[in-house]
């Protein structure tokens, strides 16, 4: 059953990246090889971080930066929400804190990273209020 809905998240997250984006690393550096992508590792506090909040609304779900991501980019958003409704699984939850542990010792939130399709860090970026264009530019730089 596990399987299955592995498969069925895998060919939604894949075929609607507009929406939803990757949360498993490994199939993040797959799809952004098999695509020639790069990747964008998002650190969240999706239900207790004002800026984390900020960023997914005034960013990642606008269609100026959905349209520059299905060209350019796979996300891998990293949630870690801290009330209990939204939970992760477990199996999620450890993941996350895996990444978390090599990538974002500091423990910034949002912590944002853009990556080659092998998950080498080429740079840290930073959310502070700049539109979504701003953020394209910024990120296009590294690209």
């Amino acid at each position: 059953m596990l399987y299955f809905f592995l498969i069925v998240q895998s060919f939604f997250i894949t075929t609607n990246p507009a929406t939803i984006w990757q949360t498993n690393f490994e199939e993040a550096k797959r799809v952004a090889s098999e695509q020639n992508k790069k990747i964008l590792m998002v650190f969240s506090g999706s239900d207790w971080c004002a800026p984390c909040i900020k960023l997914k609304k005034k960013i990642l779900t606008t269609e100026e930066f959905q349209a520059f991501e299905k060209e350019n980019l796979v996300v891998l958003y990293l949630d870690f929400p801290q009330r209990k409704k939204n939970r992760l699984s477990k199996e999620l939850t450890k993941h996350n804190e895996a990444l978390a542990e090599q990538y974002n010792r500091s423990g910034r939130f949002p912590n944002i990273l853009l990556m080659d399709n092998t998950g080498k860090v080429l740079k840290n970026l930073k959310y502070e209020g700049q539109s979504p264009s701003d953020f394209i530019k910024e990120v296009e730089v590294s690209l």
